[in-house]
């Protein structure tokens, strides 16, 4: 209970003995000596319970800055206890989950249709101190299971934002015009007249599904106890890798979102031919116009995604009479530099030629974003594989690409 409670309380009982014994017409010595008792305390018990209520003010906006970020603090905490084991025993073999696990599933459920079960993504994450089943005496020892190989995710790298979108449509509206700024002519002439604030939306639509699809044979989920670990890492590279690609490189049909290169167009972003080899000088131009379109304060602002075949090109050509390659000015200069095989298209023609991508950050927002649904929507085929005691999973995310402001992005293309 609350001191200020308790304080009350005995208040109230102060001044009820009080009533009594002030009723009397011919008060005793001892009861008037118990007035002037409970007087003296009636008084010190105001001083304790305006200070009871000043100490209590500030554990009350302690405690409501916790509930302000408590929701955010659970989550991770139940995500942090997800068993991706249990998911797939539940579909492989009906086994009912339980824990951490199955509130995670019933969240994911009560926020959205999944006609599987739901993981989260932050699942797919590499943990430590996965429970890993003890080995067991044999003739042959089966190691840890060595991965496939992905392409690194440059999307991040690149300020891509991704966010997370619980349901229907997220928009962005993105001012074109607004304040209109000039000087009065003469003393009593009018300064320039106002203009509309008008905005354009940017959408992110659920649209697009990206599906993940592996087949699991049965020696596979008897051959070693790392197999979640295995599946969680791979599942997470292949997702990455292609919606990485989709950002860059999404076609807009059959099913992709539309992304930031192939949908320059849409996005109002500048697309410059350069038609030479690649050099510093190339990038340059590029990097002038992000300044005097005050997308950048400088040249450290500017991220820029080129080709491995782009950077050996740098790389092995000399500014005449020096040591120094164009690659060394160019990394000098611009702020971050990433390379993928992944993220652009590979250089055909018969001279092959490919292209860059430029982007900055301006005023917080990111050049573009990936919008994600949910979370993985992990589905079983118990079927197909009947027969031979194997396993089917099917990963199933919904994604878009929008980008808001075009002018943040800028492409090359034709670089020999």
């Amino acid at each position: 209970m609350l001191d200020s409670v308790k304080i009350q309380r005995r208040q109230s009982e102060i001044r009820q003995s009080l009533s009594e014994l002030a009723g009397k017409p011919e008060p005793t010595a001892d009861e008037i000596r118990s007035m002037e008792t409970l007087d003296a305390e009636y008084r010190a018990n105001e001083t304790r319970y305006r200070a009871a209520l000043v100490a209590e003010d500030g554990e009350r906006r302690e405690a409501g800055e916790e509930l302000e970020t408590r929701s955010g603090r659970e989550w991770s905490e139940l995500v942090a206890g997800f068993e991706l084991r249990q998911a797939v025993l539940a579909l492989d073999e009906g086994r009912a989950l339980s824990g951490r696990t199955a509130e995670v599933v019933a969240e994911l459920r009560n926020s959205g249709g999944y006609r599987g079960i739901p993981v989260p993504f932050e699942a797919l994450e590499q943990r430590a101190g996965e429970t890993i089943a003890p080995g067991v005496v044999a003739p042959r020892t089966t190691q840890g299971i060595i991965d496939r190989l992905f392409p690194a995710s440059v999307a991040a790298r690149m300020g891509v934002q991704s966010v997370n979108i619980g349901s229907g449509e997220t928009e962005y509206p993105v001012a074109t015009s607004g304040v209109t700024t000039g000087w009065a002519a003469t003393e009593l002439g009018n300064v320039a007249g106002p203009s509309v604030f008008a905005t354009a939306e940017r959408s992110l639509k659920p649209d697009s599904t990206l599906g993940a699809h592996m087949r699991i044979s049965r020696k596979a989920l008897k051959q070693t106890a790392g197999l979640e670990e295995a599946i969680r890492r791979d599942m997470a590279a292949a997702i990455g890798a292609e919606l990485d690609k989709a950002v860059f490189l999404g076609t807009g049909t059959a099913g992709q979102p539309l992304g930031v290169i192939t949908g320059a167009v849409t996005y109002g972003i500048t697309s410059t031919p350069v038609a030479a080899a690649a050099t510093w000088a190339a990038f340059r131009s590029a990097v002038v116009a992000f300044l005097t379109a005050h997308a950048a304060a400088g040249p450290k602002d500017v991220r820029l995604m080129i080709r491995p075949e782009v950077w050996s090109k740098l790389d092995g050509t000399y500014v005449t009479g020096t040591a120094v390659t164009e690659y060394d000015r160019l990394s000098a200069q611009i702020g971050s530099i990433v390379q993928t095989a992944n993220a652009l298209a590979a250089p055909a023609g018969e001279t092959p030629v490919t292209s860059a991508l430029l982007t900055v950050t301006a005023g917080g927002v990111p050049p573009a974003i990936l919008g994600l649904w949910g979370g993985v929507d992990l589905i079983r085929d118990p079927y197909s594989d009947a027969q031979s005691g194997g396993l089917r999973l099917t990963g199933l995310v919904t994604a878009d690409v929008t980008v808001p402001r075009g002018v943040q992005s800028q492409i090359l293309t034709g670089i020999q």
